[in-house]
């Protein structure tokens, strides 16, 4: 299978010379994903909002590439704020509790606009039968 690159549509995937995720083989690399809201085109203010959001994201780009959310093996979180890491664990442990990936949380002092409070990135790898 060739490489395969996956976009959201976002002008600055290309603008900033990356792409939502790489489908490689049996493996899916989905780019770190922040809370933005696609369909509004709006940044939440609520870090679970934010968080939601960047698991839709996930969802569709892995959909897209023919991976489910059962094939995540890997996940890293950055949060901005060590306070708001048990509103995202939260999220995550509904969205992932049964699929249980390994997995990293890290408090960072900052992403790339100061609105964005998380941003998740995660590796897949196609099940086989």
């Amino acid at each position: 299978m060739s490489r395969r690159l996956i976009s959201t549509g976002s002008p600055f995937e290309k603008a900033a010379g990356y792409s939502r995720a790489v489908i490689d083989g049996d493996f899916a690399f989905v780019s770190g994903t922040t809370g933005y809201d696609y369909a509004a085109m709006t940044m939440p203010d609520d870090v679970t909002r934010q968080t939601q959001n960047c698991f839709k994201t996930i969802e569709a780009a892995l959909g897209d590439g023919g991976f489910a959310m059962t094939d995540i093996v890997r996940t890293t979180y950055y949060v901005t704020d060590a306070k708001d890491a048990d509103a995202v664990l939260a999220v995550c442990g509904e969205r992932l509790g049964d699929i249980r990936p390994a997995a990293t949380l890290l408090v960072v002092a900052g992403l790339y606009k100061p609105e964005m409070k998380i941003e998740i990135e995660v590796t897949a790898k196609r099940r086989t039968a």
